[in-house]
């Protein structure tokens, strides 16, 4: 907006189903995700063109009192779906296991159940839309458990591996660590004018090299590898 005066960008939250809907019907000219337009039932991914701007990592967490490092994924499923309700039978303390979920609309919670917990589906608990809520709530719930993109951590919450690998940049870039997700800006057909503008200033090095780690996410020029709609994985 500095540079193009003429020009004005409004954001608005509401997570990736929000933004895929938007795109779709012509209320927004881009339409942000972290899960691929395919996977959204009612969303007619062959209108929509898609620009992978960057990855985002995510990983459990838990309230700091739980004195666990890391998790199995049978332990993770145990946990979100329900089977285990107290942090004694998954190695920690005698505490009611308290779940902190996304709503159905995140692409945050997509990924995670599809990368984390194999799509198993996850049992009732308090829900939030909010990153950040979500955060407070973990720190301040004794026994809480959810799950963050790596951009919000703050060393409020306690990270947790998943079966033994470490929700680093190193291990998602080389494939070791399951759990991320494409950053996708769609348009409902091939861009033009301020939004093409826009949409190259993305992918610009002002923006990969600098913006994009500072605000904790992976350029994907960086990524040795790819991962398509369906989760398969091949090298660059």
């Amino acid at each position: 907006m500095n540079k193009h005066k003429d020009v004005k960008i409004v954001v608005q939250g509401g997570g990736s189903g929000t933004g895929l809907t938007q795109v779709s019907q012509g209320a927004a000219d881009i339409g942000n995700s972290d899960i691929f337009a395919t996977e959204k039932s009612g969303i007619d991914a062959s209108q929509l063109v898609d620009k992978q701007v960057c990855v985002v990592g995510m990983t459990a967490v838990v309230n700091p009192s739980i004195n666990i490092e890391n998790l199995t994924t049978q332990q993770l499923v145990d946990i979100f779906t329900g089977k285990t309700t107290n942090w004694k039978d998954a190695g920690g303390p005698d505490q009611k296991i308290v779940l902190v979920n996304r709503p159905k609309a995140s692409g945050t919670r997509a990924t995670f159940k599809k990368c984390a917990l194999g799509g198993a589906e996850e049992a009732a608990g308090i829900e939030e839309d909010s990153s950040g809520t979500v955060r407070k709530i973990i720190k301040d719930t004794p026994g809480a458990i959810g799950y963050l993109a790596l951009s919000y951590l703050d060393g409020s919450v306690k990270v947790v591996g998943i079966d033994g690998v470490e929700p680093t940049k190193e291990n998602i870039v080389t494939g070791k660590y399951p759990v991320w997700a494409y950053m996708h800006s769609y348009t409902r057909g091939n861009p033009s004018g301020a939004v093409e503008a826009f949409l190259n200033y993305l992918m610009t090095d002002d923006v990969q090299k600098t913006i994009v780690p500072e605000l904790g996410y992976i350029p994907e020029t960086e990524m040795k590898i790819t991962r398509d709609a369906g989760g398969n994985l091949k090298n660059k």
